[in-house]
């Protein structure tokens, strides 16, 4: 113990960090003052004081009364609570005055950088696509995932897509390699490619992405067509997809005529490849179906097929003689 400034005896209190707990010195003071009807004001620690569990004897000075705890509680937290009252009014005016730039802002951002449009309904979607693709300059880049499409959408697609290439738009599209199996997207690739467009394909792509030129793209809102598109005309956006597709472009293969030699060996090797590395990967056959824009049948057909060549009875063989055949090395 010591004294402290006010006179009083100094506790453990007042040395820790703020601690719930009060220190012994304090409680045994405080029964002491009840019992007692009032302590010497020297004996007192300074923590009943700052709590306003005591205050002073008006008849005589050197003595302290002891104060109920509800008291003390009133007469300790209502500074508290005036203070945190004013900081709560504080933090309000703060943000009230903040909320004002945030719209000057957001109003700049907006202006900057057009927000995407969220476009739901077939007959909105066709009429933008429209608009786009007729104003559409330089470059028309779309990705088709998925396999074959509707015959409707083809028919809509190649009216839109032949007048662009009159303009002497360059059209390359992205399908999956499923997609020449589809007899109405194979005969929409013809049409278009006796036009001057470029169709390429790839076992697997992501998204269906439409980039006209570099001002306007357009995506799906999700894996469900009827829930509609994104409209984007912003910048950094736009150029982010059109590298995507021109670096997915890359790695894809041309898509040949019909009864050209090299066509199906090409294809066959890749789609097969793609499948068992899935396979390796623990993808079921639904999953590898759903990604690859086929039927779960010809997936299961693709591993039956390795599997008889390499002698394999289970999926667990089939990895490891994959491994040792060297069939999914890379090629050059």
């Amino acid at each position: 113990m010591k004294q402290d400034h006010f006179g009083t005896v100094g506790c453990d209190c007042d040395e820790s960090p703020p601690n719930p707990q009060p220190c012994k010195a304090a409680l045994t003071a405080y029964r002491t003052a009840l019992r007692e009807g009032r302590a010497p004001r020297e004996e007192l620690p300074s923590c009943l004081w700052r709590l306003h569990l005591v205050m002073e004897d008006r008849e005589d000075p050197g003595y302290a009364v002891p104060v109920t705890p509800a008291a003390a509680s009133f007469a300790t937290m209502g500074p508290l609570e005036d203070l945190l009252a004013e900081q709560r009014r504080s933090v309000r005016a703060a943000k009230a005055r903040l909320s004002v730039f945030e719209a000057v802002y957001a109003q700049e951002q907006d202006a900057a950088r057009p927000a995407p449009v969220r476009l739901v309904g077939q007959d909105v979607i066709s009429a933008t696509l429209e608009a786009a693709v007729g104003s559409c300059r330089e470059q028309l880049r779309t990705v088709q995932p998925g396999g074959g499409r509707p015959e409707g959408a083809l028919t809509e697609a190649l009216e839109r897509d032949l007048r662009a290439l009159e303009r002497g738009v360059r059209q390359r599209t992205l399908y999956q390699h499923t997609v020449q199996t589809h007899r109405p997207t194979m005969w929409y690739i013809e049409q278009v490619t006796a036009a001057g467009a470029e169709v390429r394909s790839q076992a697997e792509i992501i998204e269906r992405v439409i980039v006209c030129d570099q001002d306007v793209a357009f995506i799906q809102l999700s894996d469900e067509p009827a829930e509609g598109a994104l409209h984007i005309a912003d910048p950094s956006l736009v150029r982010f997809l059109t590298r995507y597709f021109d670096q997915t472009w890359e790695r894809s293969t041309p898509i040949l005529p019909p009864g050209s030699a090299s066509r199906g060996p090409i294809v066959t090797s890749d789609l097969q490849r793609t499948i068992l590395r899935a396979v390796i990967g623990g993808e079921t056959d639904s999953s590898i179906a759903r990604r690859l824009g086929m039927s779960r049948r010809s997936v299961a057909e693709h591993i039956r097929k390795v599997s008889l060549e390499l002698g394999s009875g289970s999926r667990a063989q089939l990895g490891y003689l994959l491994a040792a055949s060297g069939l999914l090395d890379d090629e050059d």
